[in-house]
């Protein structure tokens, strides 16, 4: 969050007066924010090798040049101080669930638990 924005998070108890030093994600608006932050992100990946949409990242790749399309995504993270969490990153996988859909190598189809 930019410094100048933390006043605008200020929030008031009995003790004394706090504000946010990180983008909350009660805070209306936070996924425009966010999503807009994860697009400037990835700029010029998204589309290429990337799928993202909010705190969800998919890197994607129809060649063998897979490593280097996530040597560019982990750059990118780096660049901006972004982390990911150990525990829900897959790596190796030629398919699976995202945003509720199944991908397969043919493409994207329903996901029967939800139909």
């Amino acid at each position: 969050m930019h410094p100048w924005d933390k006043e605008k998070t200020v929030f008031v108890t009995d003790n004394a007066n706090y504000y946010y030093e990180v983008m909350s994600f009660g805070l209306k608006n936070f996924g425009a924010t966010y999503q807009r932050l994860v697009d400037k992100i990835f700029k010029g990946l998204i589309g290429q090798c990337v799928e993202a949409y909010v705190n969800n990242i998919m890197v994607k790749s129809n060649s063998c040049d897979h490593i280097k399309d996530l040597e560019a995504v982990f750059e990118a993270l780096k660049r901006t101080n972004m982390r990911l969490n150990p525990e829900k990153c897959t790596f190796g996988v030629e398919g699976g669930k995202f945003l509720g859909f199944m991908l397969t190598h043919p493409g994207i189809e329903a996901n029967m638990d939800k139909c």
